[in-house]
């Protein structure tokens, strides 16, 4: 199933970690980085691995500490092998090299490495996108971490990111990655802000979003989600097709060829959610 929800928790907080593997989330991402706090670390890490001994009811991703720092190993060494462990993301990833280190040490003796998600919170990061998207097989998607970024680049304004967004939608395509997920809406409050944010992260080529509360993820999902007429349309031209394989246009006026075609698909793929 296509993911359209990430819900991220804290690595401390068993219990809330418990509830949110029932929240209906697409993917739970523990975090062992930001949402804990320094004399928590060791117990984070430890509970998560007691969690993730086991395969649990939905995906679940492990957010690292930061790789050029001192946790990033142990993180790693706890949490890399477990068969609870669908996905690591990687923080503040600046370096193709970054990738390669974590794929090699992270890949157990009897297979390859769990997959990996890196995450781009710096202008180093996003200057070099590409290069991090292309880094190594294991690699299976890249993001924004949006408030690192915004503080890296002195960004006032919301739109002042637009061109990084673009960028990292740009090269996760370019890599030949699935589209990336927006980052997380920090007012966990205001879901009218949420929904405009994600309807404009669409129009730039987002796929899902990162959440830090549960109220989040019906908002998130209505908003990539396609319509029912974005659903009547695609149904059409996939039909279109299907009689003349050719360039044509449709009763309506409108234009299709292979281009408009496969992106019809992509819709009702997305509508079933596979």
């Amino acid at each position: 199933m296509t993911p359209l929800t990430w819900l991220y928790v804290p690595g401390d907080r068993p219990h809330l970690v418990a509830k949110a593997l029932t929240t209906g989330a697409d993917v739970v991402v523990i975090d062992l980085e930001d949402a804990v706090a320094p004399d928590r670390k060791e117990y984070a890490r430890q509970a998560t691995a007691e969690r993730l001994c086991e395969r649990q009811p939905v995906p679940v991703h492990v957010r690292v500490n930061a790789l050029d720092g001192p946790l990033a190993a142990a993180d790693l060494t706890a949490v890399a092998a477990l068969p609870g462990v669908c996905g690591l993301r990687l923080p503040k990833v600046t370096s193709p090299e970054q990738i390669i280190r974590v794929a090699e040490a992270a890949a157990p003796a009897d297979g390859g490495a769990p997959p990996l998600h890196a995450l781009l919170e710096t202008a180093l990061g996003i200057e070099r996108a590409h290069a991090i998207a292309s880094a190594h097989p294991a690699l299976r998607g890249i993001a924004l971490g949006e408030t690192d970024l915004r503080a890296d680049l002195g960004v006032r304004e919301d739109t002042g990111l637009d061109w990084s967004r673009s960028r990292v939608v740009v090269a996760a395509r370019a890599a030949g990655l699935a589209p990336p997920p927006q980052s997380v809406h920090p007012d966990i409050r205001d879901l009218d802000t949420l929904a405009a944010s994600c309807a404009h992260g669409r129009t730039l080529g987002f796929l899902g979003r990162g959440a830090l509360h549960p109220r989040q993820l019906p908002v998130i999902e209505r908003a990539y989600l396609p319509t029912a007429r974005e659903i009547e349309e695609a149904e059409t031209i996939v039909k279109a097709a299907v009689t003349d394989q050719g360039a044509q246009a449709l009763p309506d006026g409108t234009f299709i060829d292979a281009a408009v075609v496969a992106a019809a698909q992509r819709t009702l793929s997305l509508a079933r959610r596979t």
